[in-house]
């Protein structure tokens, strides 16, 4: 499948189907904590960037070939920008015709001041935006926006959307040591979030790999700080334990890579997934990944994570994949 994997354990929403509507990082955001890499150029057209029709056949495909127990979350989320794909609310429409479960969008939210893009999203059951700041100078460091995406239309927007809708509206914190953690900075972003009036805040702090070596997760006093700055409806949010399903595909390394391209693995969890789904080659199916010439490795604080090759990190202790041979480069600029 082109467009939908898993389903993946989630943070937030249990086991959930993804799909992905867009082209790998297409992204009006190039956030410094994304574990997607770089995004390079930015883009924010919204278009059909593939079939609707394409996308959705998959997706009624792939819930028909699962028990109903085995999803908890149906959810639109890019590997990029969700939203960017101008057909989404008539996806998310058509799909909660065909099946019961939920469907959520998982969106850094800064498309919501179109109009077209609030009401098309009326039509989800969640919708989780990104918040990570409470002011502009904040906004632009962390998130690092498109020249033409301004923070107070940003939050007016979303406002805007909470007034209008019905649903699960749960706002996403990530948390990044020297950035938006501070007592000051957590107040700020207190205030946008009380007049946001979310139902729930999910703090989390990067726990993949950054784009930017430098970037660093949060401890958890800084995590129990910020939970209660935030108020009674921010929650800390764990990593997430379950299985990643990769069933659907012609061969394991396919199945692979379909999840490290919206969801880079650690090794350790790439080993613990291959014995469960090829307990006799797990470590074949690990050299095929890395002769594939479509997997790197990404080093983090001395953990090893897998990513697609198209991942733009910078790390001078990066290796890539290539030609069955792995290999230090420099920094990806």
């Amino acid at each position: 499948m082109k467009h939908v994997y898993g389903p993946v354990p989630s943070r937030r929403l249990g086991q959930s189907l993804g799909i992905d509507p867009i082209p790998f990082k297409t992204c009006n955001w190039n956030c410094v904590y994304c574990q997607l890499g770089r995004t390079s150029p930015l883009v924010n057209e919204r278009k059909n960037y593939f079939p609707p029709a394409e996308i959705v056949s998959e997706a009624v495909a792939a819930v028909k070939a699962h028990r109903p127990e085995e999803i908890d979350w149906i959810t639109f989320v890019g590997s990029g920008e969700s939203t960017l794909h101008s057909s989404l609310g008539a996806m998310i429409r058509e799909l909660k015709a065909m099946t019961q479960l939920p469907i959520s969008v998982i969106t850094n939210g800064s498309l919501l001041y179109l109009p077209e893009v609030r009401e098309e999203l009326l039509a989800a059951d969640a919708v989780l935006p990104t918040v990570d700041a409470g002011t502009d100078i904040i906004y632009r460091k962390i998130n690092r926006p498109a020249p033409e995406l301004d923070f107070a239309r940003f939050i007016d927007s979303i406002a805007q959307f909470r007034e209008q809708y019905l649903g699960k509206l749960w706002i996403e914190v990530m948390l990044v040591q020297g950035l938006n953690d501070s007592e000051n900075a957590l107040q700020d972003l207190a205030a946008v979030l009380r007049r946001l009036r979310p139902d729930e805040v999910h703090l989390n702090s990067p726990t993949r790999p950054s784009c930017e070596p430098w970037v660093k997760s949060v401890d958890e006093q800084a995590l129990g700080r910020a939970q209660r700055i935030l108020g009674e409806v921010a929650k800390i949010v764990r990593p997430a334990h379950g299985d990643f399903d990769l069933t659907g595909f012609d061969t394991v390394v396919d199945a692979i890579i379909a999840v490290i391209t919206r969801h880079p693995v650690s090794e350790e969890e790439l080993m613990r997934l291959l014995a469960k789904w090829q307990p006799d080659r797990v470590r074949e199916s690990l050299e095929d990944l890395q002769s594939s010439g479509r997997a790197q490795v990404v080093t983090r604080d001395d953990h090893r994570f897998w990513s697609c090759v198209e991942a733009r990190y910078i790390n001078e202790n990066l290796s890539r994949c290539l030609d069955g041979n792995a290999h230090n480069q420099g920094p990806q600029i």
